[in-house]
C-alpha cells in the first residue's frame, strides 16, 4: 500500500557524484541491497544523524569520519548493524576498507551506512564480496538503481530533483530516501543522500543541509518510532567550475537554499507516501500557535494518536478523537475557547464548540479521499507549522509482525 503514483521523476546527473549498486545477498537473494557513491577530492560533505542513544556502528563512524575529507558512502540494506557492539564496529571498519582499497582512496574518506534489522551482526563476508561489482557499477547515471539497492520495507524508490540558473550557469540538486517505517523526527527514520554541483564552503553546506532537514525530514512520523540508523548526508561536487558559495547572501546561496530544501521536502513526503500499509497522506497543520514548539507539539499529539490514525484509516469522520488529542498536547497556553479545527475546508470546531454548519456528510467526503488536512487555529500567537504523517493500517501490524520472516 502507498499513496500517490510514486512514479520516479527526471532525476539529473550530478557532474562528479558516481553511483555502484549490486546484489550483495547480505539479506535476501535477488534484490539490489549493496551502494557505493563515490566522488573526486575536493567536494565538500554535511551530514545529519540519528538522534537515538544506541545510534548503530556505522552512524558513529560516519560522525567521526564526516570532517577528514570523504571522497565515498558505502551502503548496506537488510541489516542495520545496530546494537552490535564492537564486532559491529569492526564490521563498519572493515566495509570501509574494503571500499577504500578498490577506489584506491583512504579508509579514514569512507563513510558506511546500514540499514536493516537491529541486533543481528553484519555478513561483512558477503558484502566485501559484492563491493567489487559495485564499484565497477560506478556511474553518474546510477540514482535509479542506487535508490532501490537502498530499501527494506519500501514498496518503491524514492527520487527528487530540481535544476535552477544563476549569472547563467545552470546547478542541479538530485537525491534518494529511503524509509516506510520507524518513522519519527530525530532526524526523521531514514536514509538520505543529496548532492549538488554548486561548489559550497562545509559550514555553509552544513547550515544548508540543517535548515533544510529541519523543514522536511524533521516534520515527518509513521509510527512515532526512532530508528538507530537515521542519516541525511549532502556533498556538493563543485564540478560546474563556477565559483564557490562562501555567503549567505549572495543568490547563488538563496536559490540553492530554496532547490536544497524543495528536495528534501519531496523526499520526506515521498516516504510518509510509501509509509507501512499507509492508505492515507495527512498534512496536519498548526495555526496561530504561540511558539514553534507549541505548534509541533499540537501536532505531533494528533499525528500520534493511534484513535486518530485509525479513524483515519477507516474513513471515519470521528472528529471527538481529534478534539481529545488536541486538549491533551502538553502546551500550557491552549485556550479550548480560542480552537478552531477544520477537516481540509470543513470546519468542524469553531471557538471550541461543535461548528454550527458542520454536517456528518461534509466530514465523510473529506475523510473518504486518500490525501487530508487536519487544519487547528490555536488563536495564541503568529506561527505557523506543518507536518506530514500517515493512517494506522492493519497492513502496518502484518509487516511490521513478520518484519524478520
Amino acid at each position: 500500500m502507498a499513496v500517490g503514483s510514486g512514479d520516479w521523476p527526471d532525476l539529473k546527473t550530478v557532474k562528479g557524484f558516481r553511483l555502484g549498486t549490486t546484489e550483495a545477498g547480505i539479506r535476501k537473494v535477488n534484490r539490489r541491497d549493496l551502494v557505493v557513491m563515490n566522488w573526486d577530492e575536493g567536494a565538500t560533505v554535511a551530514g545529519v544523524f540519528t538522534q537515538n542513544k544506541f545510534c548503530a556502528a556505522p552512524v558513529h563512524l560516519a560522525k567521526a569520519r564526516l570532517n577528514q575529507n570523504p571522497r565515498c558512502f558505502v551502503i548496506n540494506t537488510g541489516n542495520a548493524n545496530a546494537g552490535t557492539g564492537q564486532q559491529g564496529m569492526q564490521a563498519a571498519k572493515q566495509s570501509a576498507a574494503g571500499a577504500a582499497e578498490l577506489l584506491n582512496i583512504p579508509a579514514e574518506s569512507v563513510l558506511p551506512f546500514s540499514t536493516g534489522v537491529i541486533g543481528e551482526q553484519l555478513p561483512v563476508d558477503r558484502l566485501l564480496a559484492g563491493l567489487p561489482a559495485a564499484a565497477a557499477d560506478l556511474s553518474e547515471d546510477g540514482w535509479y538503481k542506487a535508490g532501490e539497492g537502498i530499501l527494506t520495507t519500501d514498496t518503491r524508490p524514492k527520487g527528487a530533483c530540481r535544476q535552477f540558473e544563476v549569472d547563467g550557469v545552470v546547478y542541479t540538486v538530485s537525491g534518494i530516501s529511503k524509509g516506510s517505517g520507524m518513522i519519527r523526527p530525530n532526524m526523521a527514520t531514514m536514509l538520505a543522500f543529496i548532492a549538488t554541483d554548486a561548489a559550497v564552503e562545509q559550514s555553509l553546506l552544513q547550515k544548508l543541509l540543517n535548515d533544510a532537514v529541519n523543514l522536511s525530514f524533521n516534520r515527518i512520523s509513521v509510527d512515532g518510532d526512532t530508528s538507530t540508523n537515521d542519516c541525511c548526508m549532502l556533498v556538493a561536487t563543485g564540478q560546474t567550475g563556477a565559483e564557490a558559495v562562501n555567503s549567505e547572501a549572495s543568490d547563488l546561496y538563496v536559490s540553492l537554499r530554496q532547490a536544497l530544501n524543495d528536495v528534501a521536502i519531496e523526499l520526506a513526503q515521498a516516504i510518509v507516501r510509501d509509509g507501512e500499509g499507509a492508505s492515507k497522506f495527512i498534512t496536519v497543520s498548526i495555526e496561530q500557535a504561540d511558539t514553534v514548539a507549541d505548534a509541533l507539539e499540537v501536532a505531533y499529539t494528533i499525528a500520534h494518536s493511534p484513535l486518530v490514525k485509525t479513524a483515519l484509516f477507516a474513513s471515519d469522520p470521528n472528529w471527538g478523537r481529534i478534539l481529545a488529542a488536541v486538549g491533551r498536547a502538553e502546551v500550557d497556553s491552549l485556550v479550548m475557547e480560542r480552537i478552531t479545527i477544520w477537516l481540509d475546508d470543513v470546519c468542524i470546531v469553531e471557538n471550541g464548540e461543535p461548528a454550527a454548519s458542520y454536517t456528518e456528510a461534509a466530514g465523510q467526503a473529506v475523510m473518504d479521499q486518500d490525501e487530508i488536512t487536519i487544519r487547528v487555529s490555536l488563536g495564541a500567537g503568529e506561527i505557523t507549522e506543518q507536518i506530514w504523517t500517515t493512517d494506522l493500517s492493519h497492513e502496518y501490524v502484518r509487516i511490521n509482525a513478520e518484519y524478520r520472516s
